[in-house]
């Protein structure tokens, strides 16, 4: 069990919303992602800086999240740092950002509440970045979208995306040196969906342009290593509500996360 393993599976355990209060209420592991937020691969920094953003999604949890002891100051800190990539430094900005606004905000109407349900490590502060606006042929349901998710995660250079599901569209913010062609790949790579980029014409209306992912190669930020095998003396704790993750769901859950927290307890607490 190493850092890379535990911060990915906590990152697809907080990808499903029914999992994150309990992620946040588990007494080992919010503190042991801000002591991760101090570790030298940039892997471990990006999938942390991922696991926050999915949590920070759950209004309830921010108050948490900000008074954990040393968050506010490790994520400033990154955003900071100027020998990272600019996917991590921004997302660690805004995620800070979403930290310290108000808890209160003047008004949330239906539209609002539901632009945010859409949203996915959104991002718009880098000038260094540049969006890109997909058509995804196959983007029918929930299924399809998670799946379209996990393709982008995996491209390096890949800093937000927010879905249009009524569209079938997908706004990708990247950094400016990745080819648009590497997201079609990536999303051409799961057999079942294929992207055509959004532009707009000199008579200002919008025409598909079709991308070649053939022979593109896609820089992957890391694979997604296999699930944290149980531990017969992992201390269960009981909590209020069940986990569950994307893949292999027929495990105990609940055990995968008392050894995941287990092994943040047994690294930074002695």
């Amino acid at each position: 069990m190493d850092a890379l393993s535990v911060v990915t599976q906590l990152r697809d355990l907080a990808s499903e919303p029914q999992n994150r209060a309990v992620i946040v209420q588990d007494e080992g592991c919010l503190p042991g992602l801000v002591l991760f937020l101090d570790h030298q691969s940039h892997d471990v920094l990006l999938a942390t800086l991922q696991t926050l953003r999915y949590l920070a999604e759950l209004s309830p949890n921010i108050l948490t999240m900000k008074n954990e002891l040393g968050m506010m100051v490790s994520l400033e800190s990154l955003t900071e740092r100027k020998d990272l990539p600019l996917d991590i430094t921004a997302l660690a900005q805004e995620v800070f950002d979403i930290l310290r606004a108000p808890a209160n905000p003047v008004s949330r109407t239906p539209e609002s509440q539901r632009r945010k349900k859409s949203q996915f490590f959104i991002n718009s502060s880098s000038k260094k970045a540049k969006s890109v606006t997909l058509h995804i042929q196959g983007l029918d349901s929930t299924d399809q979208r998670s799946l379209c998710e996990e393709a982008l995660l995996k491209v390096r250079g890949v800093i937000s995306f927010t879905f249009q599901m009524a569209s079938k569209r997908c706004t990708v913010r990247i950094r400016s040196d990745l080819p648009t062609e590497s997201l079609a790949s990536a999303i051409a790579a799961t057999k079942v969906l294929s992207a055509q980029q959004v532009v707009k014409n000199e008579a200002g209306d919008e025409v598909f342009v079709p991308l070649n992912p053939s022979g593109v190669e896609v820089q992957q930020n890391s694979a997604i290593p296999d699930y944290l095998p149980e531990e017969e003396d992992s201390p269960e704790r009981e909590v209020d509500r069940a986990i569950s993750r994307t893949t292999a769901k027929s495990d105990s859950n609940g055990t995968w996360l008392s050894s995941a927290a287990s092994f943040l307890s047994k690294t930074f607490y002695w």
